[in-house]
């Protein structure tokens, strides 16, 4: 399988027409000394908008990016050469002849298939001809190319179906059914077994329907010989389905979601109807999850198998964390009692099944095999004639499995063959950093064809297979820079070098390099430059506006913490140009937890980044950290979180702090703390847990009893709430309340469709109960989890700005109070 890595997958369908000036917005004062209001504007108007989503056409002459250069409300497409002819924009005529999703390649990249709009094309990359496959009310997705690139297969409406361009004949692979079929079997209850016995036994003529109706079936199944197997699902749906290379086999995964999940409602008071509108998002940690499996369907037997995983190598390992509680909870056995040789009843983790993935002869199969819980990743190859699986490679981590290239889905793992059908590739965190390994299939034996302390964060194969294309952190855990390794491994040749980041996007003929390329100071823009190391990057947007180009952004000292445990923390540091002995300082907390920020590039937290130099320019120093738990810096980093959260996350923020006042001469009784979402979490913990460090703080959107928030991120760093408790009770900001001392304010959206406004309304009726005074909660109603009003952004950091200076500006000595 050979899927475009990048969202424009473009023919050279049209000439590049009308050249027109590159667009820049027009002049606008200075924008002088900053403020609120300045900085929390639409940042369309003012600061300008980053190109997005870039693609080559397929011949390699043009580059197609998202922009938005005019302050339109939403970004439209252009286009532009390598050679940097003025960017334009491309009209919905042209647009309509463009195929604008990512699609796949057959073997020789001589056609390509994919989907628009719900339908099938077929393009040719020789002679740019483009064939419609499927023009159909249905919606058709997941085109490959089958039977060795003779067949093109796509899915529609739960069924596998294949089209051959020789003949134009479409095929129907298979015959899925919700439901049971209808008068099947026999019925399973004694006592419906008795009746119907007893029915056909005293009735003659039931007995005789009885024999036309099975007659009847029989009749059908043999006229019906040459259609596919009706499958009947049950309560079951379907997804992945393939059509193995030889078309024998016809590989799906079934789904069952949970009965009676019950789900979460997110009343929406500010409506166009004018009355409350519910929201229906998302069940609660803990509750009952989909549940998967892998079905074969044997064309030539017209049979279906369910693959089994019952010999997965620790598939009946109990995760530690339930170890620890069952020692708890059952008192010692004597060594030679009767019971204590008992063998326990075996427990056996669900997992969920990827691929199979086929090599390009066809002849071998894997598939990738994750436990329900992230704690198991196995790497299996398929006999498909057996319908055996036999154990690869296995990755375990008493925490959770992730990291990049890994992922949590199909999507997001970076698997494949490589071209002697004999070994296969992925990334694995095996050495506590995400890197490159091959596996001979045959041997056994594994290969690490990357290794160091950096993470191997993107991966592809060139075209003819001889060479690795890898993005890195390999210069420093701030940079992203592309690279280029032979196939069988070797040392790296790092071909940009710009500081910063770089995210690549290779043309298909891979000569030349599309770069978005950013630095701490300077927002995403578009470059060009040859695929060789050191060439020179040349640009091709200009995004900014004179307005924000005007004034003197910092750019943050990079800095390491020594923590409390040994570990190095990264952090960024911004320093007022006039030292001040005693002086306040401002944390700012990142989100997402499993996110990095302390980078050499533009972050996505711009905003807050701004507030920072506007926090500087009033006096304070600000130190921005990439706490445990956060991304780019491997696994224990990822992962020092687990079963505690507001443990060495909190630490490092409190580490942090101590240097600020050791090394920078910050008043300790002068520090603030802020941030939204994991960084409101941080925030509540940091002013529940360690009131005599922070004297004041602003938690945004924060979650504040992660019982109460999502399965997927919650139960890879807590367990499930009643498997582990006590970690649930370690992690929760509102069991602490009632340690808050200094002063706080809380800002939350009221559809907030992610951390709910439940959250935040529970922990402020804890508050009241706890006659604390020294709060306050602003809500508003329009507001989602990330905000998209400047009204509102502009009044939550107005708040935030107040908080601190009223609580952070006085003399030390002066008594915390509330706002």
């Amino acid at each position: 399988m050979r899927v475009s890595s990048f969202a424009w997958v473009l023919p050279c369908l049209l000439p590049f027409a009308g050249v027109v000036a590159q667009s820049r917005p027009a002049p606008s004062a200075a924008l002088g000394a900053l403020t609120v209001e300045k900085i929390m504007r639409d940042p369309a108007q003012w600061l300008g908008s980053s190109p997005t989503n870039i693609g080559w056409s397929e011949d390699s002459k043009l580059i197609y990016f998202n922009w938005n250069p005019e302050k339109a409300r939403r970004d439209s497409l252009y286009v532009t050469t390598p050679a940097g002819r003025a960017p334009r924009k491309v009209s919905p005529a042209e647009q309509r002849a463009l195929p604008t999703t990512a699609g796949e390649y057959d073997r020789a990249y001589a056609r390509k298939v994919y989907e628009k709009n719900g339908d099938i094309f077929l393009l040719d990359l020789k002679t740019n001809r483009t064939r419609r496959v499927t023009n159909t009310a249905d919606r058709e997705t997941s085109p490959a190319f089958a039977l060795g690139g003779k067949l093109i297969s796509y899915t529609r409406a739960g069924n596998l179906y294949t089209w051959d361009p020789a003949t134009g004949e479409t095929v129907q692979r298979t015959d899925f059914r919700r439901g049971t079929r209808p008068g099947s079997g026999q019925p399973t209850d004694p006592a419906e077994k008795y009746l119907r016995a007893q029915q056909l036994a005293l009735f003659e003529v039931i007995r005789q329907k009885d024999q036309d109706a099975k007659a009847r079936v029989r009749t059908q199944k043999a006229l019906a010989r040459l259609s596919p197997k009706a499958i009947y699902l049950g309560p079951k749906t379907v997804e992945s389905i393939q059509l193995s290379p030889d078309g024998r086999l016809v590989t799906y995964r079934l789904v069952q979601e949970p009965a009676n999940d019950k789900t979460a409602i997110v009343p929406s008071f500010v409506t166009a109807s004018g009355f409350t509108e519910d929201i229906s998002t998302r069940t609660k940690v803990g509750a009952p999850q989909t549940a998967y499996e892998m079905g074969l369907y044997d064309v030539a037997r017209d049979t279906t198998f369910a693959l089994g995983y019952k010999d997965l190598q620790g598939l009946d390992e109990l995760p530690a964390y339930r170890k620890e509680y069952q020692l708890k909870a059952k008192p010692p056995v004597p060594a030679d009692s009767a019971k204590a040789k008992q063998k326990p009843a075996t427990e056996l983790r669900r997992v969920v099944p990827y691929g199979p993935f086929w090599s390009d002869d066809g002849q071998r199969a894997f598939l990738v095999v994750r436990s329900a819980d992230n704690k198991d990743r196995w790497i299996v190859s398929l006999d498909p004639a057996t319908r055996n699986i036999k154990l690869l490679d296995r990755q375990h981590d008493e925490a959770w499995i992730n990291g990049p290239g890994i992922g949590y889905d199909e999507s997001e793992a970076t698997v494949g063959w490589l071209p002697d059908n004999r070994r296969i590739w992925f990334q694995s965190e095996e050495t506590g950093y995400s890197h490159l390994y091959t596996l001979d299939v045959t041997t056994g034996q594994k290969k690490a064809l990357t290794s160091g302390k950096f993470e191997v964060q993107k991966t592809r194969l060139s075209r003819d297979r001889k060479t690795w294309y890898i993005s890195a952190n390999k210069t420093h855990p701030g940079e992203q820079q592309f690279y280029r390794l032979p196939v069988e491994g070797g040392a790296l040749t790092q071909i940009t070098t710009l500081p910063g980041a770089s995210e690549v996007t290779l043309s298909p003929d891979e000569k030349m390099l599309a770069v978005r390329y950013s630095t701490a100071t300077k927002p995403w823009e578009l470059y060009v430059m040859d695929n060789k190391p050191g060439a020179k990057a040349r640009p091709l947007t200009h995004s900014t506006t004179p307005e924000f180009e005007s004034y003197a952004w910092r750019e943050p000292e990079i800095i390491t913490i020594r923590a409390r445990d040994g570990a190095d923390v990264y952090a960024r540091l911004y320093r007022p140009t006039t030292a001040t002995t005693q002086g306040p300082a401002v944390i700012f907390v990142h989100g997402a937890g499993y996110l990095q920020n302390a980078h050499k590039w533009w972050s996505q937290y711009f905003r807050e980044y701004m507030f920072n130099n506007l926090l500087v320019e009033q006096g304070y120093t600000v130190l921005d950290i990439d706490y445990r738990g956060s991304s780019g810096y491997g696994r224990d980093v990822r992962t020092g979180i687990y079963r505690s959260m507001g443990g060495k996350d909190l630490t490092d923020h409190v580490d942090g702090a101590k240097l600020l006042v050791d090394k920078y001469g910050v008043s300790p009784q002068r520090i603030g703390i802020y941030g939204g979402s994991y960084g409101g979490f941080i925030t509540l913990m940091a002013m529940f847990t360690q009131p005599d460090v922070f004297r004041a703080g602003a938690a945004l959107r924060s979650v504040t009893d992660w019982a109460h928030y999502n399965h997927g991120y919650t139960d890879n760093i807590l367990n499930e709430p009643y498997n582990d408790s006590l970690a649930y009770v370690r992690s929760s900001p509102i069991y602490y309340a009632a340690g808050l001392k200094g002063a706080l304010l809380m800002c939350h959206g009221m559809v907030d469709t992610n951390v709910h406004f439940q959250d935040i309304v529970r922990l402020s009726q804890r508050l009241i109960e706890l006659h604390k005074d020294n709060w306050e909660l602003a809500v508003y109603p329009v507001e989602d989890h990330g905000f998209v009003e400047p009204s509102s952004w502009t009044d939550e950091y107005k708040r935030i700005l107040k908080l601190f200076e009223t609580n952070l500006k006085p003399a030390p000595d002066a008594p915390a109070g509330g706002q």
